[in-house]
């Protein structure tokens, strides 16, 4: 089976980088859309050497190396990656006009970050997801979160946002064929939640925030430069080599469509951007309803529930650790959706007081003037590499396992 990628940003090279190492697929072709350089063995030096993660022979070989690029033909745009004979098309920037079908590429996954609404028709002019099923293909997996521009738009049915080890099993391949794989930080969030709301239900949480500490993005400038006409964030024009940036994420959104128990909790999430090349942090904050005087909500216990997910049912994809690590002591680190920094688990339990007198349908005749509630905040840390080690080998588990295998 011969799987098809669309863009060569920082995710779809790095999707290559773990496909051509686990060779699950028999070909892959990338669509470039242009000429790289002044000839393929220029991308082929662009492909060969990331400053994150190193040398691409040093990531499959170790220490060892070695050529793992060989047998370039310019003339086919063609060459083998360990192994793997690796096509590069670059002509067509629509994905309507890809030539998936001639190249017999049933599964895609467009990680250009341009085409992200699936109400959009195949066979619009200015691109669209759906432009690959119109090209050939059976499958199209988007390397981030769907985004619907026009509002009065609901979800098509033939479309699904998945995380592996949360709701994989929503994907129904007889009715899917455009697949979100959600996002870097959406992966992280939702695996560090799952436990919790597992444990104590969605009952109990009375509220809940976070905070993305994030490295730098393609869309961000190295230096300052003028606004795009009619753009509203005037800050991800400035430098993110010298400054932290506030700006948004749609993780809160995300994670409704994968737990969808969060729409029944006051949710926020934020997003600072920080001068790193990868490797972000999620702060979770809790509010949580402590009323078992017999399990308390605290430090020992949450660190508990992560260590047994750790060690069970999500094994490989949340780790629990309580070494104290830097941000760089997670990049690269293998399939690991988030892990918890169980040092950093902080709790605090009070009495809160509530004057439920005023709230409609309360009772006649009872004192709620001065209702004390106890209430735990807890924080917890998890870390994750938001490009190859966390989002890029948990987007290809997701292909490979949930979509792939059912295509056979």
């Amino acid at each position: 089976m011969k799987l098809g990628i669309n863009g060569m940003g920082r995710i779809g090279k790095l999707s290559l980088w773990h496909h051509v190492a686990r060779k699950h697929f028999s070909e892959i072709v990338v669509n470039v859309g242009r000429e790289v350089g002044c000839s393929l063995s220029d991308l082929a030096q662009v492909l060969e050497k990331d400053t994150s993660y190193g040398r691409l022979s040093n990531f499959i070989n170790g220490y060892k190396g070695g050529q793992v690029i060989e047998n370039l033909d310019e003339a086919a745009g063609s060459m083998t990656v360990n192994g793997i004979p690796v096509t590069f098309l670059r002509q067509n920037r629509n994905p309507k006009d890809i030539g998936w079908r001639d190249q017999n590429v049933r599964l895609v996954v467009d990680t250009t970050g341009v085409f992200s609404d699936p109400t959009v028709s195949g066979d619009d002019q200015r691109g669209s997801l759906r432009g690959h099923l119109e090209a050939g293909a059976e499958k199209v997996v988007l390397s981030a979160p769907f985004k619907i521009k026009d509002q009065g738009r609901s979800m098509p049915e033939d479309a699904v946002t998945t995380v592996m080890g949360i709701n994989e099993t929503d994907y129904d391949a007889g009715r899917h064929s455009v697949i979100s794989g959600a996002s870097c930080t959406t992966t992280c969030l939702a695996h560090m939640i799952k436990p919790l709301l597992d444990y104590y239900g969605v009952e109990r949480i009375l509220s809940a925030s976070m905070v993305t500490v994030h490295a730098a993005t393609g869309s961000q400038k190295v230096l300052d430069a003028v606004p795009k006409t009619g753009s509203k964030d005037l800050r991800k024009n400035r430098s993110i080599l010298n400054n932290i940036i506030l700006t948004t994420t749609g993780a809160a959104k995300a994670l409704r469509l994968v737990i969808p128990e969060m729409g029944e909790i006051g949710f926020m999430a934020e997003s600072v951007r920080v001068p790193t090349s990868t490797g972000s942090l999620t702060i979770l904050t809790l509010n949580l309803q402590s009323n078992d005087p017999d399990d308390p909500i605290n430090r020992e216990n949450i660190n508990r529930l992560y260590r047994e997910a750790a060690a069970g049912e999500a094994k490989g994809l949340l780790e629990f650790t309580e070494k104290q690590n830097v941000s760089s002591d997670i990049i690269g680190f293998p399939s690991a959706a988030t892990i918890i920094e169980g040092t950093e688990t902080h709790t605090r339990t009070a009495f809160t007081r509530l004057n439920l007198s005023k709230m409609p349908g309360m009772p006649d005749g009872v004192d709620l003037s001065n209702v004390k509630v106890p209430v735990t905040q807890a924080v917890i840390y998890g870390w994750y590499d938001n490009e190859l080690g966390s989002y890029t080998n948990m987007l290809a588990d997701l292909m490979v396992e949930n979509i792939a295998k059912k295509m056979l």
